[in-house]
This record gives C-alpha cells, sequence and structure tokens, in this order.
C-alpha cells in the first residue's frame, strides 16, 4: 500500500468497550477492556467471555479498508497484505499508548482457527499470518496448533447475531499437550489475545474465549483489523 493510500485510513488512537450498541470509548489509563455494562450486564443479557478489544480501523466508513481485507482473505489471495495490516495494527498500538511491556507481558497470540475446507481452499489461515506479523513487532510468541476449529459452519457473513452464536457453539476445541494433561501446554495462567480480520458482533471471539477460559487462561483479548459497528 502506498503512502498516499495509507494516509486515507483513520487509525484509531481509541479504545472502546464491548457493548454491542453505542461502545464507550474507554479512558486511556483503563486497564480493562470493559464498561460497566459490558462488565456487568443486565439481568438476560450473556456475559462476555472476551476481557477486551483492540481494533485499528472502522470497517464501514472507509472503502480502503473493506477492499485490504477482503484482498487478504479471498481472491486474489494476497497473503503478503499480513505485513501490511499488522503495521496498521501496531500504528494503532502506538497511538492508543497499549504498546507496554505491562500489556505484553506473560502474552501468546493465539489466531483464531479455520475449518480444513477453507484453509484448503485459501492455502493459509489469515489470522495466523496476521499473528505471525504481529509476534515479530510485540515480540510474543505465536501458538497456532492450540485452539482448533472442530466442526464447519455456514459463513457469518449471511447471519444475524442470534443465529451467528448458535452457528458456532461447540465449533472450536483446544488440543490438549499430551495424553496425560487436561490442560493445553502453555495456556494456564497466561494472557491470549485472539487475532483475527473483523470483529462483527464478536461471536467468534467469545466462542473462541470461552474455549480458552475453560483451558485455565487468565484473560482473553481480541485483536481485530477492524471492527464492524
Amino acid at each position: 500500500m502506498c503512502d498516499d493510500c495509507r494516509t486515507l485510513l483513520d487509525i484509531s488512537e481509541f479504545n472502546y468497550c464491548l457493548c454491542d450498541q453505542h461502545p464507550v470509548l474507554l479512558p486511556p489509563t483503563q486497564a480493562k477492556g470493559k464498561c460497566p455494562r459490558c462488565q456487568d450486564p443486565p439481568k438476560g443479557e450473556v456475559g462476555k467471555k472476551l476481557s477486551g478489544l483492540y481494533f485499528a480501523l472502522p470497517y464501514k466508513e472507509n472503502h480502503l479498508t473493506k477492499k485490504l481485507i477482503h484482498q487478504f482473505k479471498y481472491q486474489p489471495y494476497l497473503k503478503d497484505l499480513a505485513s501490511t495490516l499488522a503495521s496498521i495494527l501496531i500504528e494503532h498500538f502506538v497511538l492508543s499508548g497499549k504498546n507496554t511491556n505491562e500489556i505484553w507481558e506473560n502474552a501468546i497470540l493465539i489466531p483464531v482457527p479455520l475449518d480444513k475446507n477453507k484453509l484448503k481452499i485459501r492455502g493459509y489461515n489469515q489470522s495466523e499470518e496476521l499473528a505471525k506479523e504481529l509476534s515479530k513487532v510485540l515480540q510474543v510468541p505465536v501458538l497456532s496448533n492450540v485452539l482448533i476449529k472442530i466442526k464447519p459452519t455456514a459463513s457469518q457473513m449471511e447471519l444475524k447475531k442470534e443465529a451467528r452464536e448458535k452457528n458456532l457453539q461447540g465449533a472450536f476445541a483446544c488440543l490438549p499437550a499430551g495424553r496425560q494433561q487436561k490442560n493445553p501446554a502453555g495456556l494456564a495462567g497466561k494472557k491470549i489475545f485472539l487475532v483475527d480480520d473483523v470483529y462483527t458482533t464478536g461471536s467468534t471471539m467469545q466462542e473462541c474465549a470461552k474455549v480458552l477460559k475453560s483451558a485455565g487462561t487468565k484473560s482473553v483479548w481480541g485483536i481485530a483489523i477492524a471492527r464492524e459497528g
């Protein structure tokens, strides 16, 4: 991406809570990624397993953002865009003051997994490629073989929020480190950063976070290039 195109991207210097409707701008000094509402949801609403979300770009407001992500995931399958997109996220971390040792200490990057059919068609997992590029700069290790997708699901793009959640139930699992161990190696007590391309309703990351929390992780945060809504 040339410099002129990059200047068209409004890389966020802020962080927002996880509320589906009207997410709240979080104070720069706040360590938590949730506002009081998504930290303690009203009766009848499901609590969020995700601890917070970092994203660099709004998804709907810029055609260039959509084009970059679409060509990264679909034809012409521009795998090398991972480096460019990772640099946009790194710039967001710098602008928002989230590039501190305290945040990335004791952390692991885990890409949201693809099912085998999509992986075969695409030839790579775009989330994994993004995580690898982030790892080079953040000096945070990537674990790509612990969280796996164990069943194919319908495309999330075609579904509404409730259907998305149902579609993903039981779709992910953590592989044990060995036959004698119940918990995956290296996850207990760790701060996990789930890496994906777009955060829409959060259904995918919430389901992944639920599985990872059951494996003994300390917290699970999300990292996405863009957020829709």
